[in-house]
């Protein structure tokens, strides 16, 4: 067994993130329901901590003490949106077992495109989560520790890194992670609700009134009896939008059911149930408390209304003060974590939409811990540029929020009726009661978020998820062209007769060990033709390098030179592949050697010349480009690089030719005649245009010298030039000469003599010739 050592990069991968997991231990990757509530369900958890606090972000600046009146109604309200979405989703995890989100139920009832709209809501939704989140986390902690108010976007980016390295370590290792910290909130609040609700009935709840926390400002209270009828229930229905937040995160149970153990949907139900009845615990008791204690939020934000409930309900004294700073830990640690369901769904959702071509197939891959490591990373760099674009500010974000989710809540619930009305399971006309109430309930609360969010920012996500979801159809019919041409006709190209000629070519740029590794490569092919070839941009660098070939011990390997006027390299390899593939029997191999080096700033150094050759081959059919590697991975005490040799990596390639040499009309046979006299043209003879050579006619040509062949010294000695009179091509052969003073690419000569074939093109062997002098 061969030992490759590994690169450094690999290195410190395996060592933060743990040895890589086979494929065959995915099945084993499976969560328990304690787990799991920790995993996917710490988003819907952690919107009580912040819930309570935007409905009344809505309420006291507009109808001021009535506020503390609505409260309590708004959330009970939202509460049973909550209770019927429960219901819904229990429907779909028992009909769609192995993963029951809104994107999928979508599409297999109403068809991809629908999907790709419950799609991009429920993307859109799961990065806002990550930033509402974190944004969240770090308010919670500066409200504990104010030094820290200017810097929550640095620690909202910290909390976000901290997230998705857990989840790159793996499925179980972000369940341990995040386990704890979850239960731990659920326990703090728990007990803040027992200490609450015995001092209100026992010794009473002081009021925030009689409590501001230092120089900060609560938000200015409106008149308590300025709004009536429709304006009053305009402002609740924007208190209940903001509230919506708090069901936020109800899918993820859905999204999440392979994760679990066997059996499966059975532990996701349950799993459900208890989520939404520990939400609604904790999210009723906060506003029951906000509104007995009267308490108002910040205009900064900081502290936040849990934490001021918290402060107000366990006083200054010593434990008061640690059970204080311990809900503020448990309340910033949920708000950190909750980011982890986006990080568990969205990579997830991701992965179904790239393998059905709607998204790039890099999402589908799973990483070295068998996670969707492409869409973690996506995840965290997505919600760290809405961190830093809102400055870290909830209120900024919950606008946004929110009306993703319900979009694809109705669409999801929609699906369920229809599946319900196409299968007519046992129980259907009860499924089809509670998912069709739940199509209306959700549908209703978006369009209640979308009116009365839309100048506060709602507006982006209406206009943003339709460009989304264009873009994810455009890139759809990308990838479903590309696999109709890929597949089209498939086997029978697969079983179709080979070329009946190979002909290798190798680019030449000066003689290197870069070069000779192509060489070497070049020749165990043992093609019908092989050649080098230079594209002499430089004229007198290829003079020099066709001296240089003609010392060489190689046999079967002429080098061609090929002019090159205006440098156009690419264009001019093109020309030269299109005169080899031109009579429809041959296969041509282009050999480029290049250059690889392991540090950036060295590739910087260098052009990449063989991208352009490859991009100019790649329509070329019957041609193939092959980049054949030289590495240089590092660099000795003098400053060298040290070279190591690699294999060659396969390029792109195909495309049809023009001009070529004249080829022997169709039907003609024979050899040249016999050698030509190296004297000087007949002065009076006519010139003939290439295209209208004849073979076995005795013409007289005039062109420039396009292309020469140098051929080494172990080969037979002699000289081959390829004449271009602007009408077509003709191979000139001069035996027994390795060079012949004065003819090099771009001179331009008369030549005289009788038209023979040499390798199925039109040759004039040995002929008369006189060189034209330079201008």
């Amino acid at each position: 067994m061969v030992d490759v050592p590994e690169p450094l990069s690999y290195r410190i991968k395996r060592r933060l993130l743990g040895k890589p997991l086979r494929t065959d231990q995915l099945k084993h990757e499976r969560l328990g329901k304690p787990t799991a509530l920790a995993v996917l369900a710490s988003d819907n958890l952690s919107s009580a901590s912040y819930a309570t606090e935007e409905i009344l972000h809505v309420l006291v600046p507009t109808v001021g003490l009535l506020a503390f009146s609505l409260v309590v109604p708004v959330t009970v309200a939202m509460l049973v949106v909550l209770f019927f979405l429960i219901l819904s989703y229990r429907q779909t995890i028992k009909e769609y077992p192995n993963a029951g989100g809104a994107y999928i139920v979508t599409k297999d009832n109403f068809g991809p495109v629908p999907a790709q709209v419950a799609g991009v809501a429920l993307l859109t939704d799961y990065i806002l989560t990550v930033a509402v989140s974190v944004s969240a986390g770090a308010a919670a902690l500066a409200s504990a520790f104010p030094v820290l108010e200017d810097w929550v976007v640095p620690l909202g980016l910290f909390f976000i890194a901290i997230v998705a390295f857990g989840n790159l370590r793996g499925v179980k290792e972000s369940g341990v992670v995040f386990a704890v910290p979850t239960y731990f909130f659920m326990v703090n609040v728990a007990v803040l609700l027992a200490v609450g609700v015995y001092k209100g009935i026992v010794t009473g709840l002081p009021l925030q009134a009689d409590s501001i926390v230092g120089d900060h400002t609560i938000v200015e209270f409106g008149p308590a009896n300025a709004l009536a009828g429709f304006a009053l229930a305009y402002v609740v229905l924007h208190a209940f939008a903001s509230g919506g937040a708090a069901v936020t995160g109800v899918e993820a149970i859905s999204n999440g059911i392979p994760a679990f153990k066997p059996p499966e949907w059975r532990n996701a139900r349950t799993t459900l149930v208890i989520m939404g009845s520990s939400l609604g615990a904790m999210f009723l008791g906060i506003s029951w408390l906000a509104q007995t204690m009267q308490v108002a939020p910040y205009e900064d934000g900081t502290p936040t209304v849990i934490s001021e409930i918290g402060r107000l309900v366990y006083g200054t004294g010593g434990l008061g003060t640690v059970l204080f700073y311990s809900l503020q830990a448990g309340t910033m640690l949920i708000l950190v974590l909750a980011a982890n369901t986006s990080f568990a769904d969205f990579p997830r959702l991701a992965a179904f939409a790239a393998g059905d071509y709607f998204m790039p197939r890099q999402l589908t891959k799973r990483g070295h811990r068998l996670v969707y490591s492409n869409g973690i990373i996506l995840l965290s760099t997505l919600g760290g540029l809405l961190v830093i674009a809102t400055g870290a500010e909830v209120s900024r974000l919950i606008p946004l929020y929110a009306i993703g989710v319900f979009t694809s809540f109705t669409l999801s619930q929609a699906g369920m009726t229809r599946h319900h009305l196409r299968k007519k399971e046992p129980g259907w006309r009860r499924g089809v009661a509670i998912n069709g109430f739940g199509t209306l309930l959700s549908f209703i609360v978006a369009v209640v978020i979308g009116v009365t969010k839309f100048v506060d920012g709602a507006y982006l996500i209406l206009i943003l998820v339709p460009i989304l979801v264009l873009v994810l159809l455009r890139l759809n019919r990308q990838y479903e062209g590309e696999v109709e041409v890929l597949e089209e006709d498939a086997v029978a190209a697969a079983e179709a007769p080979i070329m009946p000629r190979h002909s290798v070519l190798v680019l030449v740029d000066k003689i290197s060990k870069s070069t000779a590794r192509a060489i070497q490569y070049a020749r165990s092919l043992t093609p019908d033709e092989l050649r080098a070839v230079h594209v002499a941009a430089d004229p007198e660098f290829a003079d020099g390098l066709a001296r240089q070939w003609s010392e060489l011990a190689l046999s079967r390997m002429p080098l061609e030179i090929v002019a090159c006027p205006d440098r156009r390299i690419a264009r001019a390899v093109l020309e030269l592949v299109l005169e080899e593939v031109a009579d429809g029997e041959t296969e041509v191999s282009l050999l480029v050697p290049r250059r690889e080096y392991s540090r950036l700033w060295h590739r910087l150094l260098h052009d990449r010349t063989s991208d352009n050759i490859a991009r100019a081959i790649a329509r070329v059919p019957h041609a193939n480009v092959t980049f054949v590697p030289f590495h240089f991975t590092d660099v000795d005490r003098d400053g060298r690089p040290d070279p190591v040799p690699a294999t060659p990596r396969p390029g792109p390639a195909r495309g049809r030719g023009t001009r070529s040499p004249r080829r022997v009309r169709k039907g003609e046979t024979g050899r040249a005649s016999p050698t030509e006299v190296a004297a000087a043209p007949s002065a009076t003879a006519q010139v003939t245009a290439i295209r209208d050579v004849i073979w076995r006619d005795r013409v007289v040509v005039t062109g420039e010298v396009q292309a020469m062949r140098v051929r080494p010294w172990r080969q037979t000695a002699y000289t081959e030039v390829t004449l271009d009179d602007g009408t077509g091509r003709l191979l000139v052969w001069f035996s027994g000469r390795r060079h012949i003073p004065g003819i090099n690419v771009g001179t331009r000569m008369t030549v005289e003599g009788t038209v023979g074939e040499l390798r199925g093109h039109l040759a004039i062997l040995n002929p008369a010739y006189e060189i034209a002098p330079a201008d």
